[in-house]
């Protein structure tokens, strides 16, 4: 299926990562994503279509440019490590999510330990309330 995914479908999907919050240090033009201060994904406002930014391991951002017209090195930050995806449509939108996925888990990889640990415990209380409700 085409990624004709909306900006709040985009950051629904996001923001429900554990420990994921908004915000805006670049100002209104770029919705920023980060987890425990370390930005995973940024989504510019206002585009269409609809353009994310999302780290990437290298190798995988090459392949990915080099398969896809609609994916770039990122826009306005390091090429070697972030994709820009333009939504159009080329993208299937199941990998639009795997690279969000992508992302969020190398910049949980490089935390702390402790860090990652109270990710783990928001995850597993998170489960909890869910299961009691």
């Amino acid at each position: 299926m085409p990624a004709l995914l909306t900006h709040k479908q985009l950051e629904n999907y996001i923001l429900a990562k554990p420990g994921a919050k908004l915000g805006y240090p670049f100002g209104e033009e770029a919705a920023v994503y980060k987890v425990a201060d370390k930005m995973f994904a940024l989504i510019a406002e206002k585009t269409s279509p609809l353009r994310v930014s999302l780290k990437c391991d290298p190798s995988l951002a090459e392949t990915l440019r080099a398969k896809y017209e609609s994916v770039l090195p990122g826009y306005h930050l390091n090429k070697r490590h972030w994709n820009t995806l333009i939504l159009s449509g080329q993208l299937p939108e199941e990998e639009v999510l795997g690279l969000i996925d992508h992302s969020y888990h190398l910049v949980v990889a490089g935390l702390t330990l402790e860090a990652q640990s109270k990710l783990q415990k928001t995850k597993a209380g998170r489960r909890s309330r869910l299961a009691n409700s």
